[in-house]
């Protein structure tokens, strides 16, 4: 009998569209002939599940199961694709261990964790061979803060929210003339701001997932941009950004890389598939984190999507490795 897979999408912030972007390129690939597939969107205040003419239904909390037609329905499994909370902050996590359902992501704890950019930083911190740039944490925006900005960091600086995702709210400042705006945008999308230096570097962005008892390892993505930074537009515009899979790396710097995101990926307890994004600075090579994305985009573009077929895996194939590891 197949197995019953609640599709989890849609979200509490900017980042629903890409969730459902997402989910619409997971549904045209999973293998329907192992698992029923069942769409569920999570708003604020309105969980449904919605069949293919549309028609929804709403989630009973209370074992996450829907009634369709007087046909109760309950899932064996969660494929998690909700991008930002309560997706990839740890809320559903929580929520489905509770109830008693496997999820084909992070535990609540990881998740939460890898969400606050300031606290994963300090936890792969002395990972060897692993670099971050020299950051403050604000947690209000005040003249005091904005005079340690100046006081203990050089421009140019990226200022972003600690707990965001897709770069919304991010901005490279150059000068004292441009911090405050950016402080303004940034403390708009968080109660928490991260300030960092900014790296001279290479781009470059790498998935790593576990299935069937062992971490793989994805080809890099090399991200070359038109514009300052890899931000929203850059990502989900096409055009603006050359991605190239795999990434130009020489074979030291891949056997470096591999190694120090298996770490970061172990020492963080993570599971599924994760995307590490990272600079290897101009001149030295040195690999600097820059974040983790425990729920990495699968559009049809995606770079975690781009990466599998680089090593000629068909992304079917790959969805399956992430259903079967959440019932092991």
């Amino acid at each position: 009998m197949k197995k019953k897979i609640a599709l989890v999408t849609g979200g509490f912030t900017g980042e629903s569209v890409i969730s459902l972007k997402s989910a619409a390129v997971v549904i045209r690939n999973i293998d329907l002939d192992k698992y029923d597939i069942f769409k569920v969107l999570i708003f604020p205040g309105n969980w449904y599940y919605e069949n293919e003419r549309g028609d929804q239904f709403p989630i009973d909390l209370n074992d996450f199961s829907a009634t369709a037609y007087g046909n109760k329905i309950t899932f064996d499994g969660v494929f998690n694709i909700l991008h930002g909370s309560p997706g990839e902050d740890g809320k559903l996590a929580g929520y489905f261990d509770m109830v008693g359902i496997p999820y084909t992501t992070c535990d609540p704890l990881t998740s939460a964790i890898t969400m606050n950019k300031g606290y994963t930083k300090a936890i792969v911190n002395d990972i060897p061979d692993l670099h971050v740039a020299k950051s403050l944490q604000l947690f209000k925006n005040s003249q005091e803060n904005y005079t340690r900005i100046l006081d203990e960091l050089n421009f140019p600086l990226f200022i972003k929210p600690n707990n965001g995702g897709s770069s919304i709210g991010m901005s490279k400042v150059k000068t004292e003339g441009e911090l405050q705006e950016a402080l303004d945008k940034a403390f708009k999308e968080d109660k928490q701001v991260l300030v960092e230096e900014f790296v001279s570097g290479r781009e470059f962005s790498i998935g790593v997932y576990s299935a069937g008892g062992k971490t793989t390892v994805l080809p890099a993505t090399e991200i070359v941009s038109s514009k300052e930074f890899f931000d929203f537009e850059a990502k989900y515009t096409s055009g603006i950004t050359e991605e190239i899979t795999p990434g130009r790396m020489n074979e030291e710097e891949i056997r470096r890389v591999g190694q120090i995101v298996a770490l970061v990926y172990n020492q963080l307890n993570c599971k599924g598939a994760i995307r590490i994004d990272y600079f290897l600075e101009h001149d030295t090579g040195k690999f600097f984190f820059i974040e983790i994305n425990t729920v990495p985009g699968q559009t049809e573009t995606s770079l975690i999507s781009q990466q599998v077929k680089a090593i000629g895996m068909e992304v079917k194939d790959f969805y399956t490795d992430l259903i079967e590891e959440m019932f092991v």
